[in-house]
């Protein structure tokens, strides 16, 4: 049998719940030197960073593994052979309660006695991610191993700042040897005979968890499971290949959804950034907001407690302002890197506040919206204040901190912001999307004073945005370009550059008629769309490279911000054509996922797409763009204030003809509605909940 160990890099398997992730290789091992991302992961903390099964003398086989749906565990299968004897080895990794449970099987398929010499090898290094990721440090503080009894062992952290971390190996049977670096087993297996061991990985956890076994926790995680999946929107079509994608977005994004004690708020993206991110998570909860209405909920309880009431130069912080990155490892606490909380985002600012309007008109919770008012109007006075640093009326950015980002927008690539000749634009930079958000924040905000009965409140924010609206076009258009610029500079110059930024500013009403219908041209012209997507930026910049991160790439979350958009422009046929690319390049991946990006070279009849080598995948906001993508296509609106749910020139994308949408939920009622057709013939019929939600078509 060929040894395995002598072929390529095993594959990466990444699983995850709620605070703890794990990346190991598909025979459950982690091998950082191999694989320098292994380990298992808390609260920005690598907690175990070696952990390795090693049979004497054994040769092994390849490994088979699979994740689970909701990516909390995996399976692995292999086999291997020692003096003559078959061994089968089963390993099974699920996360649950805070606690990394492990079972593993072997059996002897021979028909005589086989003696093994087994070995599971492990250490924790504590390397805070950004370690992980490259960063070196002068200092670390001290790694100690304490034998705590026969079955269980403590891999010690006393880190710099006096913090005590550890994390607990508990064994079931204990070993026969119990190292600082290994445990042992010396086993006699008789023919047929099946031998098993559990293992419990537990860091210090910051309150204690129920210490249950294997089984009760796999109950425990089945059950959770079964309740997460009844609060989301189920679908159901005649082409196979769109429910694959769809239901692993929907997977992708229940296991980047973390419990906080504000709700759940879905982490950006593993293994990198499993932590709160402001413009992300809001961004995601935007893109779901007709489907799960509970994630937006908890963004934005999460990110007002967190919002910044004080100059804080080192973490650009500003009164009002909402936070765009959060981390708890030991370089952020002693400010080695000043992401504890770190408020570097020029739009997770406007975003909240639009969010939380849309939040309104999508649930009618009034009472949310009363409670997070204050927190609304000291967005809106940062973006009046700080957010316009020159009383120019355009919100821009520039950083304070000593290592905080030099661009703050969603792209954020030191070489993302440039004019039409390639020189990089100075700051303070006014991106044209952050406008288009702005103009949206106020016009709902707006809207939810009125709900609040403060009128004249209402009236001062619909006449801020109107005036915003006419100095954003003087500024910003570019006739040339057929676009808005992708940005001003410190000195007012435009950047004249087509972007997909521009495609952004059409979701927010801010667009002209004429001027939409233009940049729509641009957008999608042989320059401008790959055919798996539109660009970052067209063919035509300076900087355009299909392997670039911002500029030249294809970006998911950024086609469905487009294609809201475009549907709000009419242009319906370039809503249906981008769905239908997402779920082809979905499909093209093994995991039937997409990644955070993907190169934006043209489209070649049977080749995929070419993938960005460091693309985060699973994330959070590329798992929302094929939800997002078909509520486009399919028109569908709420107004919860008449309970009705509206299909606006509903169209089905090419090649399925069927949709059946279960549990779309109003309250505590919920409807099935189904539609059949094709292209712009399309009928719908409500299954289920139409004496609750009434369902309307309007063309």
């Amino acid at each position: 049998m060929p040894n395995a160990d002598d072929t390529a890099a095993r594959a990466r398997l990444i699983i995850k719940r709620d605070d703890l992730f794990m990346v190991c290789d598909e025979r459950a091992d982690l091998r950082p030197e191999r694989d320098g991302a292994h380990g298992l992961y808390h609260q920005d903390t690598r907690v175990l960073s070696r952990w390795e099964l090693v049979i004497a003398d054994a040769a092994w086989g390849p490994a088979a593994a699979s994740t689970l749906t909701d990516g909390s565990g995996l399976r692995s299968r292999s086999s291997c052979v020692v003096a003559g004897h078959e061994i089968a080895v089963w390993r099974r990794c699920f996360l649950q309660g805070g606690t990394c449970f492990q079972r593993l099987a072997l059996r002897n398929r021979s028909q005589t006695a086989a003696r093994l010499h087994l070995t599971l090898g492990y250490a924790a290094d504590h390397a805070d991610i950004f370690e992980v990721r490259g960063t070196k440090r002068r200092r670390r503080g001290r790694n100690s191993v304490t034998r705590e009894a026969d079955d269980r062992v403590a891999l010690r952290y006393r880190a710099l700042d006096g913090l005590e971390l550890h994390t607990l190996l508990q064994f079931q049977p204990a070993p026969d040897e119990l190292a600082d670096d290994a445990a042992r087993f010396a086993l006699e297996l008789a023919p047929g005979v099946r031998w098993t061991l559990f293992v419990r990985v537990t860091p210090k956890p910051a309150v204690p968890v129920p210490q249950r076994t294997f089984g009760a926790a796999l109950h425990s995680i089945a059950r959770q499971r079964r309740t997460q999946l009844a609060e989301w929107v189920e679908i159901e079509s005649d082409a196979p290949r769109f429910d694959a994608a769809y239901s692993q977005a929907c997977a992708d994004l229940r296991m980047l959804t973390t419990q906080t004690a504000y709700g759940p708020y879905p982490y950006a993206g593993t293994p990198w950034f499993n932590t709160v991110f402001g413009r992300d998570g809001l961004i995601a909860a935007l893109l779901t907001l007709w489907s799960t209405p509970e994630l937006a909920h908890g963004v934005l309880q999460l990110l007002a407690s967190c919002q910044a009431t004080a100059e804080d130069p080192a973490h650009d912080a500003e009164p009002g302002k909402i936070v765009h990155e959060m981390r708890r490892g030991e370089m952020a606490r002693l400010d080695e890197v000043p992401f504890a909380r770190y408020y570097g985002s020029v739009d997770a600012t406007p975003l909240f506040v639009l969010l939380l309007a849309r939040y309104h008109k999508r649930t009618a919770d009034l009472a949310t919206v009363r409670a997070l008012w204050p927190h609304a109007e000291a967005a809106l006075a940062w973006i009046d204040r700080y957010g316009d640093r020159d009383g120019d009326g355009f919100v821009e950015y520039g950083t304070h901190a000593k290592a905080g980002l030099g661009n703050q927008g969603w792209k954020d690539a030191g070489d993302a912001i440039f004019h039409r000749d390639g020189a990089l634009a100075c700051p303070p930079i006014a991106l044209c999307e952050v406008q288009g958000y702005v103009y949206a924040a106020k016009r709902g905000a707006a809207r939810l004073a009125a709900a609040l009965g403060l009128e004249d409140r209402a009236r001062a924010l619909d006449a801020e945005a109107e005036l915003l609206r006419s100095r954003f076009h003087a500024a910003f258009w570019r006739e040339d370009l057929g676009s808005w610029a992708l940005a001003l500079d410190g000195r007012k110059r435009p950047c004249d550059v087509a972007a997909s930024n521009a495609g952004q500013v059409l979701l927010s009403g801010l667009a002209e008629p004429s001027q939409a219908q233009r940049v729509v041209g641009t957008l999608t012209s042989v320059d401008g769309y790959s055919g798996w997507g539109i660009r970052t930026v067209s063919r035509t910049a300076a900087r355009y490279a299909p392997d670039a991160y911002h500029n030249g790439s294809v970006w998911p979350h950024d086609n469905a911000l487009i294609a809201t958009g475009l549907r709000r422009c009419g242009c319906d046929a370039w809503v249906v054509r981008l769905l239908a690319n997402m779920v082809d390049a979905a499909m093209t991946n093994a995991e039937r996922r997409l990644p955070e990006l993907f190169c934006g070279d043209p489209r070649v009849a049977g080749k995929p797409p070419r993938a960005y080598p460091v693309s985060c995948c699973p994330q959070a906001w590329a798992a929302a763009a094929i939800p997002s993508l078909l509520q486009s296509a399919l028109g569908l609106q709420w107004d919860a204030s008449r309970a009705q749910l509206c299909f606006v020139r509903p169209r089905l994308p090419h090649g399925l003809h069927r949709l059946t949408l279960r549990r779309l939920r109003l309250g505590s009622a919920a409807a099935d509605v189904r539609l059949c057709g094709e292209d712009d013939q399309v009928t719908v019929e409500t299954l289920r909940g139409g004496d609750c939600i009434h369902v309307a078509v309007v063309d």
